[in-house]
């Protein structure tokens, strides 16, 4: 079956199921809040896994983006759905990953016109030696970069990634904030 008609779950402003849609569905304007996720991956200097996504891709095709995204599908297991997602772009079956947060957006693709209207959770991994083997279908390229550069770079030439990205840095950097007090 192809992605386009698989389901994924709707969700309203709070996250919480209202029902089900095929990915295609979802993404058509004026695009449908649906729940996802985004997978940063972090390496020991703490560098964040950047994709291009594959030219292919239905949304955003050529951007750069976080190690992975997806979509769960109805009443799915978040986590368990992210590291399916995780072995099957990048080859990467065995991190461990951790729920940080949720970023909530929406976004036009002015390229082909379909929209992302996402409840998007936010994963963390640490990788330590484990090589990607990226999908060529899913994946252009891969780089590894500093999240400060990535924060310059999106300033700098915002059409060159997807615009998800700077709101699931930020969501994964305030998980990482010392407390208060």
């Amino acid at each position: 079956m192809s992605r386009e008609r698989m389901l994924v779950e709707l969700v309203d402003a709070g996250g919480m199921a209202v029902g089900s849609t095929t990915v295609a569905e979802a993404h058509s304007a004026p695009g449908l809040l649906h729940r996802a996720f985004s997978v940063l991956l972090v390496d020991p200097n703490g560098r964040l896994l950047l994709q291009q996504r594959a030219e292919a891709k239905t949304r955003f095709p050529l951007r750069w983006a976080n190690a992975c995204c997806g979509h769960p599908g109805p009443t799915r297991d978040l986590v368990t759905e992210a590291s399916r997602r995780l072995n099957e772009e990048l080859g990467l079956g065995s991190i461990a990953l951790k729920p940080v947060g949720v970023y909530v957006y929406r976004a036009l693709d002015p390229t082909t016109e379909r929209v992302e209207h996402e409840y998007d959770h936010v994963l963390v991994g640490e990788v330590d030696g484990e090589a990607p083997r990226p999908d060529p279908d899913e994946v252009a390229a891969l780089r590894w970069a500093e999240p400060d550069e990535v924060r310059r770079a999106i300033a700098d030439e915002p059409w060159s990634y997807a615009p998800w990205l700077s709101g699931v840095i930020s969501v994964w950097e305030a998980s990482t904030a010392e407390p208060d007090g």
